[in-house]
C-alpha cells in the first residue's frame, strides 16, 4: 500500500500557522471583505452618477431655455446636476430678496452662483469618493500586514529548526509555507483594492468634468437669459 501523504492544502497550513499568523490573515480576510462591500457599493453608485450627470447634461444643453433646462434636470431628483442647480436657484433667491441696490444685484449675481457652483460640486464628488480612501489604505497597506506575517511566521519556523536540531528541507518547509501564506493573501487583498481605487478616481474626473461643463453653461444661460423681473412680473428662467 501507498503510504498516506500528509496534508498540504491552504487550509492544512492556515490552521497549522502561528496565533500571530493566524491574526493577521483573519485582518486582511475583513479588510477584505470591506474593501469588495465598497467596491461593489460604489460601482453602482458611480457609475449612476456619471450616467446621470452626462445624460442631465445633455438634455440642459439642448433645452430651449434655462427654466425648461431646470424643469427636465428635475425629473432626475436623485442627479448631481440636479442637486447642483437647486442649490444655485435657492441662492439665486436669496440674492434676489437680499437688501441689496438693483446694480449691485446683478455685479453680484454671477460671482455668487459661481462659488455655490463650486461648492455644490466639491460636495458632490466628496460624496461620491466618500469610502475610496480605505480602497487606497488596502492598496498600500496590505501588502506589509502580509509581509508582517510572512515574517513573523518565518521566525517562528526558524525557530522550531533550532529546537529540532535539523535544517533538512521537510522541516523548514512547512513553516515558511504557512508563512508565505500571509504575504499571498496580503497582496490578493491589495490588487483588487488598487485597481478599483484607479478605475473610480478615473469615472469621479470623467463625472467632475461634466459637472463643471454644466456649471458654466449654467452661468451663461442665467447671464444670457435671467432678469430680475420681467415686464409682467414674473422671473425669467426661474420660476419657482
Amino acid at each position: 500500500m501507498t503510504e498516506l501523504m500528509p496534508e498540504t492544502g491552504i487550509l492544512s497550513m492556515l490552521m497549522g500557522a502561528t496565533l500571530v499568523v493566524k491574526c493577521v490573515l483573519g485582518f486582511l480576510l475583513s479588510m477584505s471583505v470591506w474593501s469588495w462591500t465598497i467596491i461593489f457599493t460604489k460601482l453602482v453608485s458611480i457609475n449612476r452618477a456619471k450616467k446621470s450627470v452626462s445624460e442631465g447634461y445633455e438634455l440642459f444643453f439642448q433645452a430651449s431655455d434655462l427654466g425648461s433646462g431646470l424643469q427636465l434636470l428635475g425629473q432626475t431628483p436623485s442627479s448631481p446636476l440636479t442637486l447642483l442647480s437647486t442649490k444655485a436657484v435657492r441662492e439665486f433667491r436669496n440674492l434676489e430678496r437680499a437688501d441689496i441696490e438693483r446694480d449691485r444685484k446683478r455685479a453680484l449675481v454671477k460671482d455668487t452662483l459661481r462659488r455655490m457652483l463650486r461648492q455644490g460640486i466639491t460636495a458632490e464628488l466628496k460624496r461620491l469618493s466618500s469610502s475610496l480612501p480605505f480602497l487606497a489604505t488596502c492598496a498600500n497597506a496590505a501588502p506589509f500586514i502580509g509581509l508582517f506575517g510572512t515574517v513573523w511566521g518565518i521566525m517562528d519556523a526558524f525557530h522550531e529548526i533550532g529546537k529540532a536540531e535539523s535544517a533538512a528541507l521537510t522541516t523548514v518547509a512547512p513553516g515558511i509555507s504557512e508563512a508565505l501564506v500571509a504575504t499571498a493573501i496580503g497582496l490578493a487583498v491589495a490588487i483588487p483594492a488598487t485597481i478599483a481605487y484607479n478605475y473610480f478616481r478615473s469615472v469621479l474626473s470623467d463625472v467632475q468634468g461634466e459637472m463643471i461643463n454644466f456649471a458654466g453653461a449654467f452661468l451663461n444661460r442665467v447671464e444670457r437669459e435671467v432678469s430680475w423681473v420681467s415686464p409682467k412680473g414674473k422671473r425669467n428662467g426661474m420660476e419657482e
